[in-house]
């Protein structure tokens, strides 16, 4: 009877275009403490890469969904000696919580002790509710049931028993019965490189370079090559060398945080939200600030500099080229310190190898420095072409300082966040964005002045431009203030708090304002009678990457228009925890032979999911016209938005070529 069940399951329809993620396998055993005392094991095993969640989290009804261990037929049975014990924890940071977790992988033990009130009983049941998490997806909430008989010598009932023909019945109802799997074959989605931290390293290095600490050094390098020969070969090779040696040193300047990494993964990762930390780097940036605004001098021991530059004037070679170099980075501190504070920052709320990433911004940064030291030893002529030091030097720093405040508080943000302090919402920080760029805007057209600004005669035609440039960023942020369908600034995408977080009551039922529906059938019945493609959005509460493909793709004007005007989209959350009405709950048998228990929504489109895409992962993308054959292959998380509105649009060219008048569909059978 078994195997009859399992074969009908099986036969409902799943498709091999895509793979069922299963990576936990529980057992539980019983340990026998006394007559009357039982410790019951739970064990969960994982793959590699994959975790659980605790059963206590530090905040409560927030975050990723919490383990959960519930005994059965308690009362006047047994009574639960202390709480359920599990693996110890630290917290690590996940951003699209904006909190701390605590989780665990590999192999977990939950253990519970329990004193029989009863005799007579031989068995307890029990269930554990989890939902389980890798660095990029989450598999909707599962419930395993498990059945501990105290005595030894007692038989197992059999779980497919406990499945009906009924329950075989309504596992059949959720089989969409999907076509056109052979049309179509699913294409992968490529990685981000470590390019765009390398470019914003070089960016960094080139605004450094118009700076008052290091602009002036230009000419008086060029100076000493000139003297050593710079139209000889050897001269030549010290203006190389020089450059390369200031690449060296900002390379090797990231060398520490691998050893912090090979020493603890998790430090760095943690380095991007943990609350002192951002707190920490939210005072650091205030005083990186006012030191551009000339307040003070952030500047390292002068004596370091005066020393190395002796020596390299007496050593010579590439010895006194290596020490010329140092010298360089150590006299621009005052200036490089805070842009290089701000790529450490920039890089600290980046994912992945952290480590790595920062030595690709440090070698660009490094890069861009050398570049023209260089080059314009190798080609002192080209010297005329430059501007004057003059009073601009000091124009830029400030603007950096106002950059500075701002950035400074995207630190305070991220605490915010995690606290739920509520002191930074969405608008509040878009409010003070404003401010710092009114600001800006008013100290270049001259209306504020620092301790280090020469007196202005006229407005030059750059600092006019600057200051337009800066009343274009208010008038773009000024739609961020308001509740309306332009506060979604696509340029803060992923620096201003989120939507949801706001001063404004926010109806967070569909993403973006987008129309959207949560019952398939109801979606299915407007589809049919607009005559419109769907797309089913297999989602999640708790999903990662799901807030991440609608905060940073759908908002893309392209894709938003055509998911809000030319689809139906349909967006089942398979980990909703609402209850099923009792006669639509019923128990699916996985292939596996394993029972999960269709309790919940999310269980129901959960289990939607892995029928008819034998795929159990969020996000995952379906387009499908109503006789559900589908209209283009499905897709994962597909972060670039270019690629995934070229999907949407190939969906609606198959959907006006093959299906123009497709009103087959009865929502009702």
């Amino acid at each position: 009877m078994k195997n009859l069940i399992i074969a009908c399951l099986v036969l409902i329809g799943f498709s091999s275009n895509a793979q069922v993620l299963d990576p936990i396998d529980w057992s539980h055993e019983v340990i026998k403490l006394s007559d009357e005392e039982y410790e019951l094991v739970f064990k969960a095993d994982m793959e590699e890469g994959w975790h659980i969640y605790t059963q206590y989290p530090d905040i409560k009804d927030d975050g990723p969904i919490a383990t959960e261990v519930i005994f059965l037929d308690v009362d006047g049975n047994y009574s639960l000696v202390g709480k359920t014990t599990e693996p110890p924890t630290k917290p690590v940071f996940e951003e699209a919580f904006q909190m701390n977790v605590r989780y665990f992988g590999g192999l977990a033990e939950f253990k519970q002790k329990i004193k029989l009130l009863n005799n007579d009983i031989t068995s307890v049941k029990a269930e554990v509710s989890f939902q389980i998490c890798d660095d990029q997806r989450c598999l909707a909430p599962e419930t395993q049931e498990f059945t501990f008989y105290l005595n030894a010598d007692a038989n197992n009932e059999s779980e497919a028993g406990a499945v009906t023909l009924d329950d075989i019945k309504k596992s059949s109802a959720l089989n969409l019965n999907v076509k056109g799997w052979d049309n179509y074959e699913q294409d992968e989605v490529s990685k981000k490189s470590n390019f765009s931290i390398f470019l914003l390293g070089f960016l960094g290095g080139l605004i450094a370079l118009l700076t008052p600490c290091v602009f002036p050094m230009i000419p008086l390098t060029v100076s000493f090559f000139t003297k050593s020969g710079a139209n000889t070969q050897k001269g030549m090779a010290n203006s190389i060398m020089y450059g390369f040696f200031i690449f060296l040193i900002y390379v090797l300047l990231s060398l520490p945080f691998h050893l912090i990494d090979s020493l603890d993964p998790e430090i760095l990762n943690n380095i991007s939200t943990n609350v002192t930390l951002n707190i920490v780097f939210f005072l650091v940036f205030l005083f990186f600030a006012f030191s551009f605004f000339g307040y003070y001098e952030l500047t390292l021991p002068s004596s370091w500099g005066t020393k190395l530059d002796s020596k390299a004037t007496k050593i010579g070679g590439l010895v006194g080229v290596f020490l010329m170099a140092l010298t360089l980075a150590i006299v621009s501190f005052s200036c490089t310190g805070p842009i290089l504070g701000t790529l450490l920052g920039s890089t600290a709320l980046a994912t992945g190898d952290i480590a790595t990433k920062l030595t690709m911004g440090m070698a660009g940064f490094g890069l861009a420095l050398a570049l023209p030291f260089t080059l314009f030893a190798m080609f002192p002529k080209w010297l005329n072409s430059l501007p004057k030091s003059g009073g601009w030097l000091n124009t830029v720093k400030v603007v950096l300082g106002f950059i500075e405040l701002a950035l400074a508080f995207k630190f305070l943000s991220n605490a915010d966040l995690v606290e739920h302090w509520g002191l930074l919402k969405r608008e509040v920080f878009i409010g003070i964005w404003v401010i710092i760029s009114i600001l800006t805007a008013i100290y270049l057209f001259g209306k504020i002045k620092f301790p280090h600004d020469s007196p202005l005669q006229k407005l030059s035609f750059s600092r006019i431009s600057f200051g337009v440039l800066f009343v274009a960023i208010v008038i773009y942020l000024i739609p961020g203030l308001t509740n309306t369908e332009h506060a979604n600034l696509k340029l803060l995408s992923g620096i201003a708090p989120p939507m949801f977080y706001s001063v404004y009551d926010k109806d967070n039922n569909c993403p973006l304002g987008i129309e959207c529906y949560k019952d398939l059938d109801e979606g299915l019945r407007v589809a049919k009678a607009k005559n419109l493609p769907i797309m089913l959005d297999f989602t999640g509460w708790a999903c990662v990457n799901c807030r991440k493909m609608e905060e940073h793709v759908w908002s893309k004007g392209k894709v938003f228009n055509q998911l809000n005007e030319d689809y139906v989209l349909i967006s089942l959350y398979v980990d909703d925890r609402r209850e099923l009405a009792d006669s639509e709950k019923f128990k699916y048998l996985k292939p596996n032979g394993s029972i999960k228990n269709i309790r919940t929504i999310g269980d129901k489109w959960a289990t939607l999911q892995t029928l008819n895409f034998n795929n159990n992962s969020q996000p995952y993308y379906v387009l499908l016209n109503n006789d559900m054959e589908l209209l283009n292959h499905p897709i994962a998380y597909t972060p670039d938005a270019d690629e995934y509105a070229d999907w949407l649009k190939v969906g609606i060219e198959n959907f006006e070529k093959f299906f123009p008048n497709n009103v087959s569909f009865d929502a009702g059978n």
